[in-house]
């Protein structure tokens, strides 16, 4: 009988995978040598990673190129190179490839990336645009970092919840949009009242130069992690990647006013956006206890929001109560 995927996970059949296979499944950044080169690859599909739609060609260029050099710098790498892949069907216009990667340019620009190269390619339905990317650290980076440990502090950089409720108002008027009744003039969306949250979705922003603030401070974070999919599935990840378990206190979690409004409108929970939503475009470092003091006084644009624990604590979430909840996440085994 065949087993449906949707009933194991997709990391746990990931993992089955490679079992026995003499290799190691390398999420996010590959490293090579000793340690100061690092390469990642990703590619997103319309319709599934994005929608044409409401997604105007130029933001999503810069979007997806900040994709990738958000995985970099979640390795502590600095940009130094991306090479692009399009795939086209003959809906789309000479323009419309303009825009597109008039929006990877700028992203590339404001990141330092030195070299770029594109490649055009044929496709029967719709968009896909893969993105190979690399970069450079110090070989301090390698030689520094430590094996992190429970009690090592977990820092953000910055809210989250506000792309996933603006994806929400998205699909809301595109519905309404679509639902014109025939001989109707469709009438634009007023989305002036949802500007940050769609903008967090639409046009997110990562600040340049975070792998040498650090670096700067003294500070070799012990891991990184690029919030793309949610806080759950990244603490998934942390707890995966070091063996041991994840406090994150729910009073501690970033989330914008905006956010709540929104969530409040919706009859959501604004902490399960954060948890559960995606495309927030945070990094999230394991950062050794000794630097809280540093953190505190020198990163105060950053979030202490939680701890690694003892490996039997698991994933968990801890309210302002002291109650301890599973975390749950996409893709995972519940």
């Amino acid at each position: 009988m065949a087993t449906e995927i949707s009933s194991i996970g997709k990391q746990a059949l990931m993992s089955r995978l490679f079992e026995g296979s003499g290799f190691v499944n390398g999420r996010g950044c590959a490293f090579s040598g000793d340690g100061d080169f690092g390469t990642v690859h990703k590619v997103f599909m319309e319709k599934v990673d994005f929608d044409l739609t409401y997604n105007p060609l130029r933001h999503l260029g810069h979007k997806l190129a900040l994709n990738v050099i958000g995985e970099l710098y979640a390795g502590m790498y600095s940009p130094v190179g991306m090479d692009v892949v399009v795939a086209l069907s003959n809906r789309f216009s000479a323009e419309d490839v303009q825009d597109l990667w008039e929006g990877v340019t700028a992203a590339a620009k404001e990141h330092g990336v030195r070299h770029l190269s594109l490649d055009l390619v044929p496709s029967a339905s719709g968009m896909v645009v893969s993105i190979a990317a690399y970069g450079s650290a110090g070989k301090e980076v390698a030689q520094k970092r430590k094996k992190a440990q429970s009690k090592d502090l977990l820092v953000l950089s910055g809210d989250l919840g506000a792309a996933y409720m603006g994806l929400h108002v998205l699909e809301r008027e595109k519905a309404a949009f679509e639902g014109t009744p025939g001989g109707a003039a469709p009438k634009q969306p007023d989305l002036t009242q949802y500007k940050y949250i769609v903008g967090e979705y639409l046009s997110p922003y990562i600040k340049p130069g975070i792998p040498g603030r650090f670096s700067e401070a003294g500070i070799i974070p012990c891991g990184g992690y690029f919030v793309s999919r949610g806080l759950g599935e990244a603490a998934k990840r942390i707890a995966a990647d070091t063996g041991l378990g994840v406090k994150i206190y729910v009073g501690k979690i970033p989330i914008a006013s905006k956010t709540f409004e929104m969530a409040q409108e919706l009859n959501l929970d604004p902490i399960t956006a954060a948890v559960n939503g995606g495309d927030d475009y945070r990094l999230l470092y394991i950062v050794p206890l000794e630097f809280h003091e540093t953190l505190r006084h020198d990163f105060q644009d950053w979030d202490i929001i939680g701890h690694l624990a003892r490996p039997e604590v698991g994933e968990v979430l801890v309210t302002p109560e002291g109650a301890e909840i599973g975390i749950h996440a996409q893709g995972y085994e519940q």
